[in-house]
């Protein structure tokens, strides 16, 4: 199994170090000297981390055989990858492997279906779940406590609790509700 663990931004210095955006919640692990990475595209690697430090707040890395700043910015916008033993689980009882992710039935908590998760998306601010409805549309489910409620691999489903408005049948729902409430209001 495979996983992308940084992508290279910009050369720092003169001596072949590069920053990198950090994609994984086990930078120790996945990104320590002596990790051997593959990359995307293919042809940049695989590299091999020589040392890595913490510099204003940045992570930056620097990889065998990248010496000046023009092998460095070569590398600018290259995945890291990770070989992951597929049975490997996070360090804490709460994270996931997007891997473990992708392919979970996404459905609500009376078991109305809703879709399948096809793509995590990593944002500065909270993950998205990317689920394909069964008629092709696709939706964005915040990964936060409050509407994913439950992670189940071994039923292969996630539960979710979203607020109205977040699912457009939900929201439709509410509404129909709604009217029902003053259509039954204006026959009494």
């Amino acid at each position: 199994m495979q996983l992308v663990v940084a992508r290279v931004g910009r050369a720092h210095g003169i001596r072949g170090e590069v920053t990198v955006e950090v994609r994984t919640d086990e930078p120790e692990l996945r990104l320590g000297p002596g990790a051997v990475l593959l990359t995307d595209p293919a042809s940049a690697g695989p590299l091999t981390i020589e040392y890595g430090k913490v510099h204003s707040g940045k992570l930056l890395l620097r990889f065998e055989g990248v010496r000046d700043r023009n092998a460095a910015e070569a590398l600018r916008n290259t995945l890291l990858i990770a070989e992951v033993d597929p049975t490997e689980m996070p360090e804490e009882e709460d994270e996931y492997y997007d891997h473990q992710l992708i392919d979970l039935d996404v459905v609500l908590a009376d078991g109305t279906e809703i879709g399948v998760i096809t793509e995590i998306s990593h944002l500065p601010s909270q993950d998205l779940f990317i689920v394909e409805r069964p008629d092709g549309t696709e939706l964005m489910i915040p990964f936060v406590e409050e509407i994913v409620t439950e992670i189940d691999l071994e039923e292969q489903r996630a539960v979710i609790d979203p607020p109205p408005g977040l699912i457009d049948d939900r929201a439709e729902i509410v509404s129909s509700r709604d009217d029902g409430d003053e259509a039954a209001g204006e026959q009494a």
